[in-house]
């Protein structure tokens, strides 16, 4: 699993983080998705996945 954001999507909403916060953060300045995990691990999948899908402003793009 290969995940992207794009930052000038985003509308800082939080979605991404509440459902994986493994995988995603928010830059404090301006709550801008930030990716920690370009490749999460298997256990984190399914939570990438329902992030991506959570995500208002669809800046999370998941390749399988």
């Amino acid at each position: 699993m290969k995940v992207t954001v794009d930052q000038d999507k985003c509308v800082s909403s939080g979605q991404c983080v509440l459902n994986a916060s493994d995988v995603f953060d928010q830059r404090d300045e301006d709550g801008v998705v930030v990716l920690l995990a370009p490749s999460p691990p298997a256990d984190q999948a399914d939570n990438a996945r329902r992030a991506a899908a959570a995500c208002p402003a669809q800046a999370i793009y998941v390749e399988e």
